[in-house]
């Protein structure tokens, strides 16, 4: 059964953009719809939330998620189309909604708790864990307006999720919590979703929406883009994402006239996030699963350094079509710079087909000083015991500055690597652990 069905929702404001300055210009000017604009927020837009499910709502900023949310909680109506929710609902939309300033915290509490429904005897059941939860015990007394932004926060989360309700939604509040505050969070939301409580979540954190919803819809200008499997979803919002960054990085070298024209791509996949076939197979031939360059990944940076190859290599050297679980593993990336960059970090990440991130390294986490790189160059990982299990993966490669907050060049998702069973010993997951269990006080 469906928790919400929104229904072909569209939501329009007016954007007043000639507003009167006086009484008297108010009555008397002729077109009162004069520099009145119409703006769509959503168009379209329909999806159902199975019971019991965790659904997120992804976006650039000004997309509509927060809109959607507002019309699913029923503050917004929407101008077309229908929504429909079954069950309980409690809101968090933002920091101190329903808070009054000038009054204490246990004032805030009951009046909280009573909008979303509950009654005095049961606010009074789960007070004190409410208090225990937000960790503001030795200010529950005292006005909220002396609270800070993080005591705001845990107190209205944990107001919304005490008040057992059957569906919750929640606008990117959690971010402002610290790290163990948001551990408590995710956990909470683990046992509510196992009592069967719908969460529906608007939220920039990707890692979240791969490992932690059900599904999603990506919404980019108030129209759906993708809607389905969350990590799915991500994954093409991140795509997009790169896409743009790497057409707004090429059109500023164009504007600064930086574009080498002599360099020389014979080597390298092009970017391939529009879906074209790469401007030469190079080195990077599908050999009967050989670690390859595919049409999903993409490509951008800056250009002071690019990766010219990548080879995933045995022991002696000799190219690896497929990879055995737990064996040695050596990746080769070849790079050349433009000019002369000191001490860039290379690294590599692998993630699942679906997107979701698995792990990765680079030269910086390793401490690994890389000097100065000025023409061509190579930098060798090697894996003693390869931990990815069988499967299919994706690898993503990178040079950034010495702090990793620069890009020179990156392939994101853009070879697959085969993985193979290496042995008799079965195990599921993603990454074999190791290890060796030992037996004490057994008979």
């Amino acid at each position: 059964m469906s928790a919400i069905v929104v229904d072909d929702v569209s939501k329009k404001f007016r954007l007043q953009t000639d507003r009167a300055h006086s009484v008297k210009e108010l009555v008397t000017r002729r077109d009162r719809s004069a520099g009145t604009d119409q703006f769509w927020a959503l168009r379209h837009v329909s999806f159902e939330i199975p019971e019991g499910s965790m659904y997120a709502l992804v976006g650039h900023n000004g997309c509509g998620k927060s809109t959607l949310l507002r019309c699913i909680a029923g503050i917004y109506q929407p101008t077309e189309g229908s929504i429909t929710a079954n069950g309980r609902m409690s809101t968090l939309l933002e920091l101190g909604a329903g808070f009054h300033p000038d009054l204490t915290g246990r004032e805030n509490v009951y009046m909280n708790a009573t909008i979303l429904g509950m009654g005095r005897k049961q606010i009074d059941r789960v007070f004190d864990d409410i208090v225990e939860f937000a960790g503001v015990s030795e200010f529950i007394d005292s006005p909220v307006k002396i609270y800070s932004s993080g005591m705001y926060v845990r107190l209205g989360f944990s107001v919304a999720v005490h008040v057992d309700p059957e569906i919750l939604i929640i606008d990117e509040v959690i971010a402002v919590g610290d790290e163990q505050f948001q551990r408590r969070c995710f956990d909470h939301l683990y046992d509510l979703r196992k009592r069967g409580t719908t969460v529906v979540v608007v939220t920039h954190g990707m890692d979240t929406v791969q490992t932690m919803c059900d599904n999603a819809i990506w919404l980019d200008h108030g129209v759906p883009q993708l809607e389905g499997p969350a990590p799915k979803v991500a994954q093409q919002y991140l795509m997009a994402v790169n896409r743009a960054e790497a057409e707004g990085d090429s059109s500023r070298q164009l504007a600064g006239g930086d574009e080498d024209d002599d360099h020389d791509d014979s080597e390298v996949p092009a970017d391939n996030g529009g879906g074209d076939e790469p401007a030469s197979t190079g080195d990077y031939r599908d050999r009967a699963g050989a670690p390859s360059i595919t049409d999903a990944g993409t490509h951008w940076g800056s250009g002071e350094v690019r990766i010219t190859a990548v080879d995933v290599l045995a022991p002696d050297g000799s190219e690896l079509v497929n990879i055995n679980s737990g064996s040695q593993v050596r990746i080769r990336i070849a790079l050349e710079s433009s000019v002369a960059v000191e001490n860039p970090t290379v690294g590599i990440a692998l993630h699942t087909e679906g997107g979701v991130h698995v792990t990765g390294t680079n030269t910086r986490l390793s401490n690994l000083e890389t000097g100065v790189v000025d023409g061509a160059a190579a930098v060798e990982f090697t894996s003693d015991r390869f931990p990815l299990l069988p499967g299919s993966y994706m690898m993503s490669v990178a040079i950034e500055d010495a702090f990793s907050q620069h890009t020179y060049d990156r392939y994101d998702m853009a070879w697959r690597l085969n993985v193979r069973q290496s042995s008799d010993k079965v195990i599921h997951g993603l990454v074999d652990v190791g290890g060796e269990w030992e037996l004490s006080g057994f008979r």
